[in-house]
């Protein structure tokens, strides 16, 4: 409160020295009438006086509640500002995470595409073998075909060589008693 008693009476002596230069400016004679200037500066003290007896305490309260709320401003600006801080370090250590998370995720599409390279190849391994052993198969049976049929016509050969041979040899008399000997062991057995 002392503070600002002193500011007021500095006030006044301000305006009050001022008073003369304002008058010369204005042409006047700054010598002249002091008693006008003392009744300004009173009339200067008593208005101070009124305004701070009816308002004095709504202007502290005023300059008081503007500086709190000053205040509480820059405690929110600085919060935020301490979150915002925190923030940038948050984004920052994530950005920095990134490459070694990129890293990581390309290592293990890499173990995944070998793991299924390994899976195909083992697949195609076996359809391979399977492959072999039907066509393995295939080929053993077609040649026990090949080898019938080549029996099959060999025996066709033959007996047709051994009747070709029989039938020069034979007489009718031999081919009449070869018949009654064949129909006599079908008949007895």
């Amino acid at each position: 409160m002392y503070a600002v008693k002193v500011g007021y009476i500095a006030l006044c002596v301000l305006l009050a020295s001022a008073l003369p230069a304002l008058a010369d400016a204005a042409g006047e004679e700054a010598h002249g009438d002091w008693g006008n200037t003392a009744f300004r500066i009173a009339n200067l003290i008593l208005f101070i006086a009124v305004i701070r007896h009816f308002f004095g305490k709504k202007i502290v309260a005023f300059f008081k509640g503007r500086s709190e709320s000053i205040a509480a401003e820059l405690a929110a600006l600085e919060a935020a500002k301490a979150e915002a801080a925190r923030k940038l370090e948050e984004v920052e250590k994530r950005i920095a995470g990134l490459e070694q998370e990129r890293l990581a995720l390309m290592a293990e599409y890499r173990a995944q595409g070998e793991n299924l390279r390994a899976a195909i190849l083992a697949g195609a391994e076996e359809e391979a073998k399977r492959i072999a052993a039907r066509a393995e198969a295939t080929a053993e049976n077609e040649i026990k075909a090949a080898i019938e049929a080549v029996r099959a016509e060999l025996a066709e050969t033959i007996v047709a060589e051994a009747e070709k041979i029989l039938a020069e040899r034979l007489t009718a008399r031999d081919h009449a008693e070869l018949v009654d000997k064949y129909l006599a062991k079908v008949v007895f057995h």
